[in-house]
């Protein structure tokens, strides 16, 4: 045999690794909406399709979570995009806060 080296492949031997994506490797932050006695609930309804692009069901619903309970966890997101969506519901007049998960 020549200087050659050789490759043993086994087809037979797995290895199974569970990889996690690096969003869920990374601490989570939720964005929460609070209640205020200013916005009218058709506009939070607007501001969260706006925002977050919702389809108007799903606005309403985090609305009226707000309005009933006095706050929606809204979304998790990494840290930048979560400063990102309160930055965008403060501008539109909403109380809105991020904490680590």
């Amino acid at each position: 045999m020549s200087g050659a080296a050789t490759i043993e492949v086994r087809p037979d031997t797995t290895h199974e690794e569970k990889s996690k994506s690096r969003a869920a490797l990374e601490p989570g932050y939720l964005v929460i909406c609070w209640n205020d006695p200013v916005n009218y609930m058709d506009y939070v309804t607007h501001v969260f399709q706006v925002v977050f692009g919702w389809p108007r069901h799903k606005a309403q619903y985090h609305m009226l979570q707000v309005h009933n309970e006095g706050k929606s966890v809204l979304t998790r997101e990494t840290m930048e995009k979560a400063e990102f969506y309160v930055h965008q519901l403060q501008k539109y007049g909403l109380q809105a806060t991020m904490e680590r998960d």
